[in-house]
């Protein structure tokens, strides 16, 4: 998922910000809005991960007891 939102801001970095023609007219969102999106969904799948940011263990070597 994060691999399609990266690809989905650099297209649209990439190509205009406002499309219009006889149909009508097309906007998207700004490319910094779209970039706060990715770092906000970047955020949440961080805190869900089962995993700890974070590990500290203690080291004993053998023969120090």
């Amino acid at each position: 998922m994060a691999d399609d939102l990266d690809d989905v801001i650099q297209e649209n970095a990439e190509g205009p910000a406002e499309a219009r023609g006889d149909s009508g007219s097309v906007r998207q969102h700004s490319l910094k809005d779209q970039i706060e999106a990715d770092r906000y969904l970047a955020a949440k799948r961080a805190a869900r991960a089962k995993r700890l940011g974070l590990r500290l263990s203690k080291l004993v070597p053998p023969g120090s007891d």
